[in-house]
């Protein structure tokens, strides 16, 4: 099939390329969902702007951070408890918060993620000067990455998600939307290439980047798509949500594939060299998902524990933007 047969799902290029997208029945099952208003008060903070979420096997906690940008509450994570009992969440709770150390400018903290290897976080910020930085689990700071210079992020829409592979070895950063760069948005009917950026762990450099193909706007009357998150499954593949607005919040998450797709790193323009992109294997649409209620902004996603089933657990956090007329939301699944 080529480029041209499925414009529906990816940007159009001018030359034709295999198709980067595949189709599946859903895959996860939903296991129920936890509700926080706003104006919900934790440690002397308002919770809210939950952009982010990592999981911590060993302490049974999840790392959350905030992307609250007020003047009255420091950048910062918390810790939660979000209990699966018989296959069912149990009550998310919030046992700690640590305020993010050695800031300049505006910061804008998008994701997080644990290295349980080193026992150490990674976090990104989208805001004036972007980073993916390193923090001990008290919030101190470790050092940085050196980012790559062709990312060229638009405001509102850079370094928006995180994940560590199962080996320790690799950070995956993913741009939520495509830099200046990297041709136009997506639209109703086209979709467009955002960047997937793979980094040494151990040298903090970047060693590879992935064009990875977005959805055009799914929301009805949407404003816009952008990928928000993803969570590494083996070295290669990861789980990755694609987030829409419109008259409703529209929801996908996806199995995303590196293997085959073209290295662009230190390529200025996508449009200009027409890459190879990932592909990508529809996991979920939760919003067609019956038993799945309303969508807020969905902004997160872990790879939780093993249920006692032998499934995978899933859970994703939405982001209220300290919104009165949204709400925190927590939601598990299976897999």
């Amino acid at each position: 099939m080529s480029w041209c047969a499925v414009a529906a799902m990816v940007m159009a290029v001018a030359a034709c390329a295999p198709t980067p997208v595949n189709t599946a029945p859903s895959q996860l099952a939903f296991l129920g969902i936890d509700e926080f208003r706003t104006g919900f008060q934790y440690a002397h903070t308002t919770v809210g702007g939950l952009s982010g979420i990592s999981y911590d096997p060993e302490r049974q906690l999840y790392y959350v951070i905030s992307d609250d940008k007020s003047e009255y509450n420091p950048a910062r994570f918390y810790t939660m408890r979000i209990p699966l009992n018989e296959n069912r969440i149990g009550g998310a709770e919030f046992a700690g918060t640590y305020p993010l150390q050695n800031l300049s400018g505006r910061v804008d903290p998008e994701d997080i993620a644990f290295d349980s290897r080193r026992q150490q976080l990674y976090w990104s910020n989208e805001g004036d000067n972007p980073w993916i930085r390193v923090a001990g689990l008290d919030g101190s700071y470790r050092g940085e990455f050196a980012l790559p210079a062709d990312l060229h992020q638009r405001r509102n829409a850079g370094l928006e998600g995180l994940t560590v592979t199962p080996s320790g070895q690799v950070l995956w950063a993913a741009m939520e939307e495509p830099g200046t760069g990297d041709g136009d948005l997506p639209t109703a009917r086209t979709g467009a290439l955002t960047r997937i950026t793979k980094f040494d762990v151990a040298t903090r450099a970047a060693v590879a980047q992935f064009a990875y193909p977005l959805d055009p706007i799914p929301a009805p009357n949407g404003d816009g798509n952008g990928l928000t998150a993803l969570a590494a499954l083996d070295e290669d593949t990861f789980l990755t949500v694609e987030r829409s607005h419109g008259n409703i919040n529209v929801a996908r998450i996806y199995r995303a594939e590196v293997n085959g797709a073209e290295d662009v790193l230190g390529v200025p323009s996508l449009p200009g060299r027409r890459p190879v992109p990932m592909t990508k294997t529809l996991v979920a649409d939760l919003t067609k998902m019956p038993d799945v209620p309303a969508l807020d902004n969905i902004e997160g996603i872990a790879l939780g524990p093993r249920l006692p089933d032998g499934r995978q657990s899933v859970v994703l956090v939405s982001d209220n933007n300290f919104n009165p007329q949204q709400v925190t939301q927590i939601l598990a699944f299976a897999m």
